[in-house]
């Protein structure tokens, strides 16, 4: 198996319920919630009824509703990079099971279950228009959370904190767990602990240094560019970083 082949998914799906009809398809979890219409994924809906605050975070930010499930995340799928100015939020269709949402939406549930730290996935939803679709992800929210890069603009990043991010990074890929876009803007601190969430585009891969490696110095080149290294690259690595690191190898080869 080469370091690109994906294993499969621990476990079964069963807690998945689909919900069609002419705006869409819904997939949801009715564990957590046993009805979720297309109400749901609409901003409005919920600006309506006085329960939307809107975030930054992500492409375009995201919205924090308080839902008949609790307080939830609502994310709109938005293309990054050049291409965003010609697609914007439309995606090539290839099958309902190779939807982004979905996708995301099934490696959620089985990090869950595998007991990683993430957001719970409540519900998902694709429209599809001729070749094209838009879709949407509903997750619970982490209560009183901050992300990393809140906290490395505003208090910097000491060691202990440090090596608990790569701690943190270390149990996903002890289960071969790849983050496509692994940046502190990714990674919350909440009262309960550390959190990694936006996994859009993840996937579980064949165990190899390679990607691991990659994945490290993307948040690496992250935390620098927020500052963390107050232009003292150096002494960056040797100190923050080297605890990163530290924290990574200690919980890896536990």
């Amino acid at each position: 198996m080469n370091a690109d082949s994906a294993p499969d998914m621990p476990g079964t799906i069963v807690r998945e319920q689909l919900r069609r009809n002419a705006e869409g398809v819904i997939l949801f979890d009715p564990g957590v919630s046993p009805q979720v219409d297309h109400d749901w994924f609409d901003p409005d809906h919920w600006r309506r009824h006085g329960v939307l605050q809107a975030q930054p975070g992500g492409r375009g930010g995201v919205a924090v509703i308080d839902t008949p499930a609790g307080e939830c995340v609502l994310r709109h799928y938005r293309r990054g990079g050049a291409v965003a100015v010609l697609m914007g939020d439309r995606y090539l269709w290839t099958g309902a099971s190779h939807t982004r949402c979905f996708a995301e939406f099934r490696l959620l549930q089985a990090l869950c279950r595998l007991g990683l730290p993430v957001p719970e996935p409540v519900a998902v939803r694709y429209r599809r228009r001729g070749l094209w679709y838009s879709a949407d992800l509903i997750t619970r929210r982490i209560a009183r959370a901050e992300t990393l890069a809140e906290r490395v603009t505003v208090a910097g990043i000491g060691t202990e904190l440090a090596e608990e991010v790569g701690a943190l990074v270390a149990r996903f890929h002890r289960e071969s767990v790849w983050h496509a876009d692994l940046n502190a803007h990714n990674i919350l601190i909440a009262p309960a602990g550390l959190y990694l969430i936006d996994f859009d585009r993840g996937r579980f891969r064949a165990p190899a240094d390679g990607w691991r490696l990659a994945n490290l110095q993307r948040l690496r080149r992250s935390l620098i560019k927020l500052g963390a290294a107050e232009g003292r690259e150096a002494a960056f690595d040797s100190g923050v970083w080297a605890s990163v690191l530290r924290g990574y190898e200690r919980t890896f080869s536990a």
